[in-house]
């Protein structure tokens, strides 16, 4: 993500929010009153953007990485269309550690804000904060406005002076840091302390901690608030590659070297295309099926496809995987990798925190096990099949695998091999560190750790 231009800070004198919450008490029929249009008219174009969709996200309505790429922020000016992404993925991001900095200055710190004036100060707590380029004076008459024209006026000289105090805090301790290079912090930081101070709930981090050790979960924590990065596992790119995060392209990579020779593939659930392009690209003589259980995604999916000339000749097949009755016939190898909580993409996808709850993830559990029964009958003797998901919860990875081979002829087939084939091709990059992910015969990378997403991947034969 390119850093926001300053240029862009000057007040905009256009537009106003579509869908803004209207003063209290004023029908939608009469549209915006005068002082919603004044307020309107004082906010840059990227902060309208941005506050709009967040509360969206909020609200449950879209999730940031598409609303993001809505027709209404892509006709943004560049630096307007980063500044406006800078903030989304910022304020998600940081939303918990922003809420326990701003909760003590307000003068009822138990009382719940309107969702319209969170964010407004969410908004600013984070430019304040976090954004060296932004003007304190634009993060906090822009964040003021932002109250008045979502209709909720009475809180716009709140709003303005928790912002200040804030402004204050932050500037007073660059103040002490001056010179000062070598600042002393604590030797030990709880678990609590650093997940508050890196926006994680407090029941998720402390999963981590129990699963994969305290510094592991820290630095999953980490790198949950940066920018992900790429270029990191993979020695080629570019071409005609798709363009994907190196943690999917990891487990489509893994699948293909699964089975090489395999005559008929079945990607179970294929949106949004890009594994199904690298199992296409590297198994050119494969007959291939792509499915899914949205029709939507799946016609975007193939929209995709179309793109690449090698993946003509995948089929492409609405259908839930579980009991794929649309989808014809038994398969040499089948790629696995099912929806899941995510909790491995969280700098992608930061909302995700938000909205966790633990007892979502035995919804999930049921969902993927009855999935990953429903692929592996469809596998001939021989067969092999890769399970993947995006999530670091054992609920959803080596639980649902455990269940499912109780109940079947499927034996574990080592990934570690297939990794170092990999990096023996050319693949990986031979100092990328992976094999360290692979334990026990799965693979299971953690963000901060293994220099991509969070993922894992078993793979199963059936006997």
């Amino acid at each position: 993500m390119k850093k926001p231009g300053g240029g862009k800070d000057a007040p905009a004198r256009s537009g106003r929010p579509s869908g803004a919450g209207q003063v209290k008490g004023r029908p939608s029929s009469a549209g915006p009153s005068f002082a919603v249009e004044t307020a309107a008219a004082k906010i840059t174009p990227s902060r309208l953007a941005a506050f709009e969709i967040l509360k969206l996200v909020g609200e449950g309505k879209g999730h940031s990485d598409e609303l993001l790429h809505l027709a209404r922020v892509n006709a943004l000016s560049p630096e307007d269309r980063n500044l406006a992404t800078a903030l989304v993925m910022g304020v998600l991001r940081w939303q918990i550690a922003l809420d326990a900095r701003v909760r003590p200055l307000l003068q009822r710190p138990e009382q719940r804000l309107p969702e319209a004036v969170a964010i407004a100060l969410r908004m600013g707590a984070f430019q304040l904060l976090h954004m060296e380029r932004i003007p304190a004076h634009a993060a906090l008459s822009e964040s003021v406005e932002l109250c008045k024209a979502a209709g909720e006026p009475h809180a716009a000289g709140m709003v303005n002076a928790v912002l200040r105090k804030v402004a204050a805090a932050q500037a007073a301790s660059q103040s002490r840091d001056v010179g000062q290079p070598g600042r002393t912090v604590p030797l030990y930081e709880s678990a609590a302390a650093f997940a508050e101070r890196l926006g994680h709930p407090r029941w998720l981090v402390d999963r981590w901690v129990a699963a994969y050790g305290r510094d592991a979960a820290l630095a999953i924590c980490e790198a949950d608030q940066r920018e992900p990065s790429e270029g990191v596992l993979f020695a080629e790119r570019g071409g005609d590659l798709p363009h994907m995060d190196d943690g999917s392209r990891l487990v489509a990579e893994l699948a293909a070297a699964a089975m090489p020779d395999a005559k008929r593939v079945w990607d179970c659930c294929a949106a949004p295309g890009g594994k199904t392009l690298i199992l296409a690209r590297r198994l050119r003589g494969a007959e291939l099926v792509a499915s899914d259980v949205s029709a939507r995604r799946l016609t975007q999916t193939g929209a995709r496809l179309r793109l690449d000339p090698y993946a003509e000749r995948v089929e492409l097949v609405v259908a839930d995987a579980s009991d794929a009755r649309e989808v014809q016939g038994e398969f040499d190898l089948i790629l696995c990798d099912v929806s899941c909580s995510g909790t491995g993409t969280l700098a992608r996808n930061p909302e995700i925190r938000q909205r966790l709850k633990v007892e979502d993830l035995a919804r999930q559990t049921e969902r993927q096990t009855k999935i990953l029964s429903g692929a592996l009958a469809r596998l001939v003797p021989g067969g092999r099949l890769v399970y993947s998901t995006c999530s670091l919860e054992a609920e959803e990875c080596e639980n649902v695998v455990d269940e499912v081979m109780k109940k079947g002829p499927w034996r574990l087939f080592p990934a570690d091999g297939l990794v170092g084939a990999l990096q023996d091709q050319g693949v990986l990059q031979g100092e990328a560190g992976i094999a360290s992910a692979v334990q026990g015969g799965a693979l299971r990378t953690l963000p901060g750790v293994h220099g991509c997403d969070g993922f894992f991947a078993v793979v199963l034969e059936r006997i």
